[in-house]
């Protein structure tokens, strides 16, 4: 991971419309994907199924940068499953490692997306290569696919493998598979990462990682996949299977109102906006500070330095530029310097910040280099003082669930005490979100528990 930001695995969508002709469905998938697209950017791909032919194409990159007009024209069918990557497993520029993952086995092809980490496995990849599996890459979604193959040889249905892979798989996993024939989608039993289902006028069904996908292809959102639940949908019928539901406690992974998600989405009745904002009044209520101006860090600061100037009443400003150009340069960033990278992103407005007491709200601090660089920046800019707000909880603890959460000995809160990182990033304060308070940043949030275990340590059973 470069600089000082998590990243998240990936987005899934699917699309069903028994009636669709023509490649509908795979400009659907493109848009879906477009709306994902800040839930991954390392590879992207889209299979259809046609006359039960499944056919795909994926590529390293972003959406945009491998399908066109040319190669969506080619793609009719009528079911559409996509997905764009986030690597935490796996060569991150291997192609073999975008998904879709198509597979051809004893009872047909199957196409799978998969969101999250397999927490076993490791063990699972070596339990099957003794019965002579062979891998192409190194990512979860392989293990899946060995699983549900395996499975569906002895189970009378898709959606049969699926539902007893939950008692093999643990970990997170949010799931679009296409088979021939059906469209299954699942959700792991606790939740962890989000998924809901939308329809659209013209009766296709609809299944994304956020509902900002749903907007995108202009469908109606319908609910939340609930955690352990199988949806399959075929012949024009949706049919839920919730015998896994209420197995165990929910757990979505709080951070995705933190940073994960896009702000314009909502997860379980929760919009993550408001979630952001709310994050921004705790924190001035809670470690308040005089100064001039208050600015977030574009752009998952932004909606919490709001709050915070609605609530103590500091005046709210752009306290940066942000060159929405620099993920497109061809110098990689293991090329530059840390600080190099950062300032080709975020360039200080002097004139605001120039003799000015400022705030500089951020969601999170993981390693502390970024945070350094943009204090420094300020610091450069001629602002008299800089105090850092963090919208979220200190990082002390390492995720096995999905999210690229380094190691504890790399989380610079995990081996400094809170005054000492104040004095290595160069801030004159800092303060973070109270553990206590991630609950009051989702008053609108049903039938969800969440997990805070990179917060606090307490890991899901």
């Amino acid at each position: 991971m470069f600089g000082d930001k998590l990243n998240e695995e990936c987005g899934v969508f699917g699309i069903y419309n028994l009636g669709a002709t023509g490649n509908d469905l795979a400009i659907n998938a493109y848009l879906g994907l477009m709306a994902l697209q800040h839930r991954g950017q390392e590879a992207c791909g889209i299979a259809v199924n046609l006359n039960r032919k499944i056919s795909f194409h994926k590529g390293v990159g972003q959406v945009d940068e491998n399908f066109n007009v040319d190669v969506l024209a080619k793609m009719e069918g009528s079911m559409a499953v996509g997905h764009c990557r986030y690597s935490r497993t796996g060569a991150r520029k291997d192609k073999d490692a975008a998904q879709p993952l198509v597979i051809n086995y004893a009872k047909g092809q199957l196409a799978i997306c998969h969101n999250g980490s397999i927490a076993n496995a490791a063990a699972l990849r070596d339990e099957y290569s003794q019965f002579g599996a062979i891998y192409r890459s190194y990512t979860d979604t392989e293990v899946i696919a060995y699983t549900l193959a395996r499975l569906r040889l002895s189970e009378g249905s898709v959606e049969r493998a699926v539902l007893k892979a939950m008692s093999i798989l643990k970990g997170a996993y949010s799931l679009v598979v296409m088979s021939p024939s059906k469209m299954i989608v699942a959700r792991d039993p606790r939740g962890f990462r989000p998924l809901c289902f939308g329809l659209k006028k013209d009766g296709s069904y609809v299944f994304a990682s956020e509902t900002c996908a749903l907007d995108a292809v202009d469908a109606e959102f319908v609910r939340d996949v609930r955690p352990g639940e199988v949806i399959v949908v075929k012949d024009g019928i949706m049919e839920s299977i919730d015998e896994k539901c209420g197995q165990y406690p929910s757990s979505l992974c709080i951070f995705e109102y933190i940073y994960f998600a896009r702000p314009d989405s909502i997860i379980h009745g929760q919009f993550v906006n408001d979630s952001r904002r709310l994050a921004g009044r705790l924190l001035a209520r809670n470690h308040p500070v005089q100064a001039d101006i208050v600015f977030g860090v574009p752009d998952s600061g932004l909606a919490s330095a709001w709050g915070y100037s609605e609530e103590s009443g500091i005046p709210y400003e752009e306290g940066f530029g942000k060159n929405r150009y620099a993920g497109r340069t061809f110098i990689r960033p293991d090329q530059m310097s840390r600080e190099a990278a950062v300032r080709l992103k975020l360039n200080p407005m002097k004139k605001y910040v120039y003799g000015k007491k400022v705030i500089m709200v951020d969601d999170s601090i993981v390693r502390g280099t970024t945070t350094s660089i943009n204090v420094k920046m300020l610091r450069e800019a001629g602002a008299a003082e800089v105090h850092v707000r963090m919208a979220s909880p200190p990082f002390r603890h390492p995720c096995f669930y999905g999210t690229d959460v380094p190691s504890s000995n790399q989380l610079i809160c995990a081996t400094h005490s809170i005054d000492e990182v104040t004095k290595i990033i160069g801030a004159d304060s800092l303060a973070f979100l109270d553990i206590n308070d991630l609950i009051k940043i989702i008053p609108d949030a049903h039938d969800i528990g969440y997990c805070h275990a990179c917060f606090s340590g307490i890991y899901p059973d």
